[in-house]
């Protein structure tokens, strides 16, 4: 289950400066603490899973993002938290923040979404991404 928060006023704007918008993810902090008690090949898979997981809500992002000037498909990014199963999706250049106002709109622009589709598409998936690659390195 996700949580979806907007910015708290003034265009979301994030560490950096940059455009955010938060999406929680329902159950990872047990996940969190679960995944430092298995093995260091189990956890790795894990995170290989949220990697693949992030790139492609990153390329689906690019694919759906409003192309005025190409601005947002080429800035469009996720990074990552060493040792911990968390990837952030988004903008952070303050040149970047007209994102945050076509991701969500204004009242008098409707919204035109890019991330937030690309989430809900990779919802679907990312199960059987953690199964796959936590199913390969596990013993048969």
């Amino acid at each position: 289950m996700a949580a979806r928060r907007r910015g708290r006023g003034g265009g979301g704007r994030g560490r950096g400066g940059g455009t955010t918008i938060t999406v929680e993810v329902i159950g990872t902090d047990r996940l969190r603490s679960q995944l430092n008690d298995l093995r260091t090949d189990i956890r790795l898979a894990a995170f290989e899973a949220l990697r693949e997981a992030a790139r492609a809500i990153v390329e689906d992002t690019k694919g759906k993002v409003a192309k005025d000037t190409g601005n947002l498909q080429e800035s469009v990014n996720a990074r990552f938290h060493n040792n911990q199963l968390l990837a952030e999706i988004g903008w952070w250049d303050l040149d970047d923040l007209y994102a945050y106002w076509q991701e969500l709109g204004t009242r008098r622009r409707p919204p035109n979404p890019a991330l937030v589709p690309a989430l809900e598409a990779e919802r679907a998936k990312i199960g059987d991404r953690i199964n796959s690659k936590v199913g390969a390195v596990l013993p048969r």
